[in-house]
């Protein structure tokens, strides 16, 4: 039986990125400070608030949902539905006036992303994924694009750099096999990937709120999203994912980090 992702989840799932895709708008290419967190990566005024507003609409809409946040942390997150936000991801891209950053929610169901929203506030656009249903964007579906060899694939992760020790040679080996390797797009790759323009994301050390609003998304339009191990991912999964567009990737893509 599917789960139960109603009607009511979805509309508060948009109405989420439209409230928090205003706030985005209204600071973006502005003067704000940018403080670090302790690991050194970037938080603005944008990302606080518009998780704060979120986060107050979840509260209103379903008292007994848990939340997990990047900025503002987690409640009842073994609850049996749990909303997982992003308010901006790709918050360096945001600071810097490049529009290729997202607003990532997700809504995990017993621990598995069933429903998710990629929304980017400045160009317009958005991807909504349903488990089940088929992804759409800005209202129509969409498909991944079919890839067979990696040899013909576009690779995409956020940074080189976030690849360490083993997994830097085992992502180099991978890098090494595509046509074509890209940088630096966070959660917009995966959009993209789930509208068949990219081929493979295969990223390290991400948290739930950065992958599970994205996989509902790809899972829709046809694609395969799963750990470096091939195991679903849900909200306890180890950050190490690979996104293909097409499943037939797959054994490539982990054949390839596995050596």
């Amino acid at each position: 039986m599917a789960p139960p992702v109603s009607r009511e989840h979805v509309a508060l799932a948009e109405a989420l990125a439209d409230e928090a895709g205003a706030i985005a708008r209204r600071y973006f290419r502005t003067a704000f400070k940018v403080d670090d967190k302790p690991d050194l990566t970037p938080v603005t005024i944008a990302d606080r608030e518009a998780e704060a507003a979120m986060r107050r609409r979840i509260e209103a809409a379903f008292p007994d949902h848990g939340i997990i946040g990047e900025e503002h942390g987690r409640v009842r997150a073994d609850a049996e539905f749990v909303w997982v936000l992003d308010p901006i991801d790709g918050t360096k891209n945001f600071i810097s006036g490049i529009p290729i950053f997202g607003i990532l929610i997700g809504l995990a169901y017993r621990g598995r992303p069933v429903l998710g929203v990629i929304d980017q506030p400045i160009l317009r656009e958005r991807w909504l994924g349903i488990v089940g249903e088929p992804s759409l964007f800005n209202g129509a579906p969409i498909r991944t694009r079919p890839a067979s060899a990696l040899d013909m694939a576009t690779l995409y992760s956020t940074s080189p750099d976030m690849f360490a020790g083993e997994d830097a040679a085992r992502f180099a080996r991978l890098k090494a096999r595509v046509k074509l390797a890209r940088y630096g797009a966070d959660c917009y790759a995966y959009a993209q990937l789930a509208s068949g323009f990219i081929d493979v994301v295969v990223e390290r050390d991400l948290k739930p709120y950065d992958y599970c609003a994205l996989t509902p998304v790809i899972e829709g339009a046809g694609g395969v999203m799963v750990d470096w191990q091939g195991r679903a991912l849900d909200l306890g999964s180890d950050g190490k994912v690979i996104a293909c567009g097409d499943p037939r990737l797959l054994a490539e893509v982990m054949a390839a980090l596995a050596g």
